[in-house]
């Protein structure tokens, strides 16, 4: 079965555009289209998509806004932000409001096709450009709670717990394969979390994910216990 896709965008031609390409690959089914953030938010609530390709800026509320909108109401749908622009800031709110990648509208038509197929099996896509924006944010605390330096490292058992978990790994799998007590590897992840400034563990692997700490185009789903 393809997975269903939701497209939205302002620009009808950029709609049209990617189900044009999408039709030389038959594993993506567009399942419904908007041309305005709350319209996006209403068709996926009734499509109940795989995956929501996001245009970054919106009439009536922002990619951003309907990304956040989407996380609550829609939980299995993915989320690929697209943009003209990969200013910092721009990024950060994507990373924050739960995309789970961010490309630019200049990518090439592989490139977007690849970053559909690592998001919609649970992974994270940011181009390099992108993730150097990511990266920065990170570096310049944008992203971390207060109290923590932007550089601090993460520990050597941090690292096994963080790609572990970016496997997909449970807390109870990572607690069995380490040789810890699951309470363990949730303090492990929480600990990270401060670090890295990150809210949730999808975000933590986001991130982590963009600073190089794991394999961005590896990283899969998170299991709660």
């Amino acid at each position: 079965m393809p997975f269903g896709v939701v497209l939205v965008d302002d620009h009808q031609v950029l709609r049209d555009a990617i189900k044009e390409i999408l039709l030389r690959y038959p594993e993506f089914q567009v399942v419904g289209e908007a041309g305005s953030g709350p319209d996006g938010v209403q068709v996926c609530r009734q499509a109940d998509p795989d995956l929501v390709v996001m245009d970054i800026g919106l009439p009536g509320m922002s990619g951003i806004e309907a990304t956040s909108e989407l996380v609550r109401h829609c939980p299995r749908a993915r989320v690929l932000m697209l943009s003209m622009y990969d200013d910092e800031e721009s990024v950060m709110a994507a990373v924050r409001a739960g995309a789970r990648g961010f490309v630019l509208k200049k990518a090439c038509a592989t490139e977007l096709v690849d970053a559909m197929r690592t998001v919609v099996r649970g992974g994270t896509y940011f181009g390099a450009q992108v993730s150097d924006r990511l990266l920065s944010g990170v570096q310049l605390g944008k992203l971390r709670a207060p109290g923590h330096s932007g550089r601090e490292a993460l520990s050597p058992r941090e690292l096994q717990v963080l790609r572990l978990t970016a496997e997909g790994k449970s807390n109870k799998e990572v607690a069995t394969l380490l040789t810890l007590e699951v309470h363990t590897v949730r303090s492990y992840r929480k600990t990270m979390m401060a670090k890295l400034g990150a809210s949730n563990v999808a975000e933590l692997i986001q991130v982590a994910a963009a600073a190089g700490l794991i394999d961005r185009f590896r990283a899969g789903t998170d299991k709660q216990p």
